[in-house]
């Protein structure tokens, strides 16, 4: 059964469950919504994003996280916390949070919404020292984003991704430490 870790005004945050995988795929694996995460994926790969979530949940208390929205009860993206995995990455090992909104939901400050949960998460129960996001610069919506949240441009941690298209490389990193999110709050 699926724990909550947030709710907001909007939104409930809550584990992955087995039946989540069919669901993402058929509401978030669009290819407008997957445009800037190397399109969309297979069944199967989603399936397995889902099972190391839910261990990484089990082992190391944080995972990325289903954002069902309350009023409809409708699944309308995924956000949380992992660990930067990617082997080109100079910064591996440290906290990465992430998001993404269904099309239909788009412009109205749902991931604003959930990243400031997922932030408080990361910062008050996982007890991470900073986050990183990574994005590109071609995907401006993430990375105005990042910065509204108080983000910092991280350029020496840029790297390239052979597995992206060239027009989402370099793969850029925005980070906030603790103490930055605590002075903006």
């Amino acid at each position: 059964m699926a724990d909550i870790i947030a709710e907001t005004q909007r939104l409930i945050l809550r584990t992955i469950d087995e039946p989540d995988a069919a669901e993402q795929y058929r509401v978030l694996n669009t290819p407008a919504v997957m445009a800037r995460l190397g399109g969309p994926k297979e069944l199967h790969e989603i399936e397995a994003k889902h099972a190391k979530a839910m261990q990484w949940y089990a082992q190391r208390g944080f995972s990325f996280l289903m954002l069902i929205e309350k009023e409809s009860g409708e699944l309308v993206g995924h956000a949380g916390i992992k660990l930067v995995d990617n082997p080109l990455a100079k910064n591996q090992g440290d906290h990465e949070i992430g998001w993404l909104i269904r099309e239909d939901r788009w412009r109205r400050g749902y991931a604003e919404e959930a990243v400031r949960a997922v932030l408080e998460w990361a910062f008050t129960r996982v007890d991470a020292p900073h986050v990183v996001a990574l994005t590109s610069e071609a995907n401006v919506a993430s990375w105005k984003l990042m910065k509204k949240l108080g983000m910092v441009r991280r350029e020496d941690l840029d790297f390239e991704d052979p597995e992206y298209p060239p027009e989402d490389n370099p793969v850029i990193q925005y980070s906030l430490t603790k103490d930055q999110w605590e002075h903006a709050q």
